[in-house]
């Protein structure tokens, strides 16, 4: 059965390429980027829907929720893919690390402001994760907007980290009311990612030819997005899991099953983009 698929960073990289899977195998895919000419280009060429929003700004992220609500009335996937690796001390205009704020804060928000439409609709959630989660990931509750200058990479690491905490706790506040998600590693991409930070470190691996010739395509890490997007919770995969190369990951960072960091990050995070507010009024 067709679903109505929503992939936020599909403008480029594993977002296009799993929305071109997708809108191929009859599903109606919204797709959300940050650049308007490469996300109506993407859109034109695949006949899809398209909203733009920058995930360093809440307000967008409060806008396209806003939007996706009014046009849709049953959301089946939410695929929270946009992400980056940005630089070490770099700040948004809300005032949070933008690594974090991009990575978990945004996704956090918007799928928080979705979630009456996600229940009804029965949805899956997806969170694109990282092998950084396990490699420089390390969640600190009283520092999670660096403000102790943490390097870009282990900054990027604890936003990948919060993702799959994220999928944790979403499943399991929300699983006995049909909500299922999952959290992937899709691979070292050969894409953009990176373009847009200052570690060096990133832009000499990201930006070396003979480096990138070793990384996956697009096209290839997008397949356990298309995976989680198209077969059902409780048969293909299991809810609640993070996924490596279409299993269940074994090599993971301690914290990540930490059920206790999941519940406290959850409302750390919705202290930080103000639902916790909006919800005692």
């Amino acid at each position: 059965m067709p679903k109505t698929i929503v992939i936020t960073g599909s403008s480029d990289g594993i977002g296009a390429a799993a929305a071109r899977r997708l809108v191929a195998d009859g599903h109606q895919v919204v797709i959300v980027g940050r650049s308007p000419v490469k996300t109506r280009a993407v859109a034109r060429e695949l006949e899809s829907d398209y909203l733009i929003a920058d995930f360093s700004r809440l307000a967008d992220v409060r806008a396209l929720a806003a939007d996706l609500t009014a046009r849709y009335p049953r959301i089946d996937v939410l695929a929270n893919n946009a992400g980056g690796l940005f630089g070490d001390t770099t700040s948004t205009t809300d005032g949070f690390e933008k690594t974090f704020q991009v990575n978990h804060l945004a996704p956090f928000l918007l799928t928080n402001l979705l979630l009456p439409t996600l229940l009804a609709s029965a949805a899956t959630v997806i969170q694109t994760s990282s092998d950084a989660a396990r490699i420089t990931g390390k969640i600190e509750l009283d520092d999670l907007n660096n403000a102790r200058g943490l390097s870009a990479m282990r900054t990027y690491g604890n936003a990948k980290l919060a993702n799959i905490l994220f999928t944790t706790e979403l499943h399991k506040r929300f699983a006995l009311r049909g909500l299922t998600s999952a959290a992937f590693h899709p691979g070292t991409v050969a894409s953009n990612f990176g373009s847009d930070t200052s570690s060096r470190l990133a832009r000499l691996l990201y930006g070396t030819p003979l480096f990138r010739r070793m990384l996956a395509t697009p096209e290839r890490a997008a397949g356990q997005l298309v995976w989680l997007a198209s077969e059902p919770a409780g048969t293909q995969w299991q809810s609640g899991r993070y996924y490596e190369k279409g299993a269940v990951a074994h090599k993971v960072h301690l914290q990540a099953q930490d059920q206790v960091l999941a519940r406290r990050l959850w409302d750390a995070s919705e202290e930080m983009v103000g639902l916790a507010q909006e919800s005692a009024v």
